[in-house]
């Protein structure tokens, strides 16, 4: 288990013989999150912000995000104060990049236009320097805003470049949250069968902590298309392999995307 791991990691950073740099400890904490425990890696920043080693910010943007994820919406948008300046001064586009990426996170619901101005921002400096890893973050991300309230065609695109760089780095987790957000999007769009197939796929306990929507989703595609029908269609999903479920949503999102570009004509 990914928590095991975390665990452990603590015991080590507790004995306080070594030092971890730019304080990356609260990364630790980010399994918690996989297994639908987010509550648990706020703690776990927390207490790493106490200990005063967060030079780069880089555990007080993890925290924000945590908190975001685990519902405590306010306390998220709190831990944001100052941070993208903080992370400005560190000149490393690494860090400016994970900080707009938790700014924008905590902003989702609160202020869409906020949180969409911030990781585009992010995006952009995450790819002009090469770093994959909160590219495709920022990516996915990025994509559920732009879906619901920014341009919907350029949705379709980060969720191709993150499934992309997911499915290439052989990440078979963190793609099933980018999945998730597709699913969600096929739901608006009214591909009910699609979306009720890669839910099934993408439906775990990790995905429901990072992707609230999916829940709500699949609730309403049980109402559309009834309970033996949505099962019957997940249960196809489930039983895909990640390859096969990625050429799926690749050929999901062409045909969506065109449907679009025919609408906006």
């Amino acid at each position: 288990m990914p928590a095991d791991y975390s665990d452990a990691a603590q015991e080590v950073i507790g004995n306080g013989r070594d030092e971890v740099p730019y304080g990356i400890e609260g990364w630790v904490g980010g399994a918690y999150v996989y297994i639908g425990q987010p509550e648990r890696c706020v703690e776990w920043c927390r207490a790493e912000l106490a200990r005063g080693r967060d030079t780069h910010t880089l555990t007080r943007a993890t925290l924000a995000i945590a908190l975001k994820i685990a519902g405590s919406e306010d306390e998220a948008m709190a831990a944001t104060k100052g941070l993208i300046d903080a992370a400005e001064v560190t000149r490393n586009p690494h860090v400016l990049s994970f900080a707009l990426l938790a700014y924008g996170t905590a902003f989702l619901d609160a202020d869409p236009d906020r949180a969409l101005e911030a990781m585009r921002r992010g995006v952009v400096i995450a790819q002009d320097s090469g770093n994959r890893f909160n590219e495709t973050t920022l990516a996915y991300r990025l994509a559920g805003v732009e879906a619901q309230h920014g341009d919907p065609l350029a949705a379709f695109d980060y969720l191709t470049l993150a499934i992309r760089n997911l499915h290439d780095s052989g990440n078979t987790t963190t793609i099933l949250g980018t999945l998730a957000i597709l699913a969600v999007f096929l739901d608006r769009l009214r591909h009910y069968e699609v979306a009720a197939t890669m839910s099934g796929f993408a439906d775990m306990p990790y995905t429901r902590s990072v992707v609230a929507e999916i829940s709500t989703a699949i609730i309403h595609l049980r109402k559309v298309l009834g309970d033996e029908t949505y099962e019957s269609l997940a249960r196809r999903g489930a039983n895909m392999t990640t390859t096969a479920m990625v050429t799926y949503a690749y050929d999901q999102i062409d045909q969506a995307r065109a449907e679009l570009n025919a609408v906006s004509k």
